[in-house]
Formats: C-alpha cells, sequence, structure tokens
C-alpha cells in the first residue's frame, strides 16, 4: 500500500500530530531551526537565552548541519542539508522539548521505543526521519531561505543555529507515534522473522574482529 504524503506545519496543531501514523511521508512549511549538541549545551547547560521565540516561531528541531556559508555582504549561500544522526543527542531531548515546545525532532537513525515512551510521549512530540542517504540536495530545494543564523561567533557554523524557512520540504518519515511505537523496531521485526529461513544451511562466521556476532538478529553499536 502507497504510503500517505502529507503536509505538515513546523507549528503543528495536536490534533495534526495526533493524526500522523507511522511510516507517513511528511513535507513541512514554515520555520524550522537546527540545533544539536553546542546549541543545547548553550541554552541548556550554560543557560544563555535562546534567540527565537519557542514555539511560536517553530516546534520543529532539526538535527542538521548544513552545507553552508556566509557570503563578504552578509547573506547566506545554503546547498544541502545533511541530517546527523539523533541518537547523539538524547540525553538533551526531555529538557529541550519542555523548554521550547519542540514537536517535531528531525534527523537521521531515530532512537528507540524506551526513548519515544520516555522522552517524546510525555511532551507530544514525534519523530521524523530522513529517507535513506544523499538527500541533502533534495532536501536543500525546500529551503526557500535563510532568515538567520545565530550564535555562529561562539559555535561556529555547523553548530550555529540556522533558521530555515521552509517550503514543502521534505520527505521525511515518520518513525515515532504519540503511543512511543518505533517504525524502525516494527519493520526489523519482521525482518527478523525469516532471518533463520534466509541463513539456512550457511556455515558459521568466521569470528576475527571486535563486535562480530554470528547472531543474525544482533547489532553491537
Amino acid at each position: 500500500m502507497k504510503p500517505r504524503e502529507i503536509r505538515l506545519s513546523t507549528t503543528p496543531t495536536p490534533e495534526a500530530i495526533a493524526e500522523l501514523r507511522l511510516g507517513d511521508v511528511v513535507y513541512l512549511d514554515g520555520l524550522m531551526y537546527t540545533a544539536r549538541e553546542g546549541v543545547y549545551m548553550r541554552a541548556l547547560e550554560e543557560r544563555a537565552n535562546i534567540p527565537m521565540e519557542l514555539p511560536r516561531d517553530s516546534a520543529a528541531n532539526f538535527h542538521c548541519s548544513p552545507a553552508a556559508s556566509i557570503r563578504e555582504d552578509g547573506s547566506f549561500s545554503l546547498g544541502a542539508v545533511t541530517a546527523t544522526a539523533s541518537f547523539r543527542f538524547a540525553k538533551w531531548l526531555p529538557e529541550w522539548m519542555e523548554k521550547t515546545g519542540a514537536k517535531l525532532i528531525i534527523g537521521k537513525g531515530g532512537m528507540t521505543s524506551k526513548d519515544y515512551k520516555s522522552y517524546f510521549v510525555p511532551n507530544g512530540a514525534i519523530y521524523l526521519t530522513t529517507v535513506g542517504y544523499g538527500t541533502g540536495a533534495l532536501l536543500g530545494r525546500g529551503v526557500e531561505n535563510v532568515e538567520a543564523v545565530h550564535w555562529n561567533k561562539e559555535l561556529g557554523l555547523a553548530q550555529a543555529m540556522w533558521v530555515l524557512k521552509c517550503n514543502r520540504m521534505g520527505p521525511f518519515i515518520v518513525a515515532s507515534d504519540l503511543n512511543g511505537d518505533c517504525l524502525f523496531e516494527r519493520e526489523n521485526a519482521k525482518t527478523a522473522e525469516n532471518l533463520a529461513r534466509v541463513y539456512e544451511g550457511t556455515k558459521p562466521a568466521v569470528l576475527k574482529r571486535f563486535g562480530e556476532t554470528d547472531d543474525r538478529s544482533d547489532e553491537l553499536i
């Protein structure tokens, strides 16, 4: 069955979020901001004032380092926006969502259902994942304008807080819902059902490197 395609505001209503289902394809409209460890540490640990009115201006936090630069005249050049792995920032997310009212956390790879149930569900938030690798230029087409870059001097371009005006930016995939269910865990469970049959009759692996395992359902992170 073809997945649903949904246009979603970056300041979504609770009703709009509640309508989302795992696997839905989402395109975003409105202001989105980038925030990763540099922003989290400055705002949450150093208690610096966040230079945006959140969540009024935006409730969409993208874990991203834009492929961008600031020209001599102060204007911005932005080509691609490539997501980074969100599990790296999990420890900051509960306080960030509570402080900023973020409802859409966007990134790569997702987190576990335990994280979603513990962090996201109490804050009425969901996770959107990017679609595979190599989509940075595609996502960049959905950026209509760079509205501002905050904390560039303090954090540098990669860690700064970029504010992007989006017009049908995507595609993103709904990877968690308001129940805390996880798309990756659901699909992995389906795949795991057939692993034993797929590898039936094969010889055991020769294990020589750290982290290798002969359990086809196991993974070392």
